[in-house]
């Protein structure tokens, strides 16, 4: 059994104001400075990082992998492999800045992700997060945190300002077919691309899942290493998928569920309520 009690609770409360809850809204994207404290940071960091360590699947250095491997190790649901770091995920500070921006009154875990970019490794095309994602909602967040400092050489994410509004926009997964025929799109629609730049540990960005973004490859020999949380409004309900990723992202991540059941499984659970 695990001994949770030296663990930060990361449960006092962010305040947001109305200006940045509108910001969000209307660009699909927010940076916050301090959502968690270099000392809160640090002690996770060291606990994702093992367990990163640990579950990395590549097996190729980088310049021999495809477009998507050379984007980043990508781990999900560590916190099903870990109860320390379930503290992290579920942290009520930050389901309450996804409640917040949502402006809804509770949100559930959709799943985490580590997204380690390693020294030389290469671009991440701009998608949309939400063509994988069977839920009936406009209302999912990611907030994108990374646990070290992030340079300006590396950067926070590039995003396009309002795309967020248009909705599904293409059903191109993320690969090279995708940064060119979406960057044409931002191209067209004259939507305005947005890079916060260097950011702390701790710092955070939050985007819609229908939000186009991208991120620039790490041409530093420091691992940019980032958790991320998808959240959802809590009384969103699963969706007929109507690809092979959403079939695939139903079966993970929303398990025993059906087309119009509330998503619901033993994977999402609520991790912020007002009133709670």
């Amino acid at each position: 059994m695990s001994d949770l009690s030296n663990l930060p609770e990361l449960s006092s409360e962010y305040s947001l104001s109305q200006e940045q809850i509108k910001q969000f809204q209307e660009k699909g994207h927010l940076k916050l400075t301090g959502v968690a404290s270099q000392e809160e940071v640090a002690v996770y960091r060291e606990l994702i990082g093992e367990k990163v360590k640990e579950l990395n699947y590549h097996d190729k250095p980088v310049e021999e992998r495809d477009t998507y491997g050379k984007a980043f190790i990508q781990i999900s649901n560590i916190w099903e492999k870990s109860a320390e770091i379930q503290r992290f995920v579920f942290a009520r500070r930050f389901a309450k800045i996804a409640a917040d921006l949502l402006g809804v009154d509770g949100v559930r875990i959709y799943h985490d992700q580590a997204l380690f970019k390693e020294p030389g490794g290469g671009i991440t095309p701009w998608h949309q997060d939400q063509i994988y994602w069977p839920v009936d909602t406009d209302n999912f967040v990611t907030m994108w945190m990374p646990l070290v400092p992030v340079s300006q050489d590396v950067g926070s994410m590039n995003f396009a300002s309002g795309s967020h509004k248009y909705g599904y926009i293409s059903k191109l997964a993320i690969s090279d077919e995708s940064q060119k025929t979406l960057g044409q799109y931002i191209e067209a629609k004259g939507l305005e691309v947005e890079n916060y730049g260097a950011l702390e540990a701790g710092d955070a960005t939050w985007h819609y899942g229908w939000t186009l973004h991208s991120a620039p490859g790490n041409p530093t020999s420091t691992m940019r290493e980032v958790m991320t949380i998808i959240y959802y409004a809590d009384d969103a309900k699963v969706l007929e998928p109507d690809s092979n990723a959403r079939k695939s992202d139903l079966k993970r991540w929303l398990p025993e569920l059906s087309p119009g059941d509330l998503a619901a499984s033993k994977l999402n659970p609520i991790v912020y309520k007002k009133g709670m």
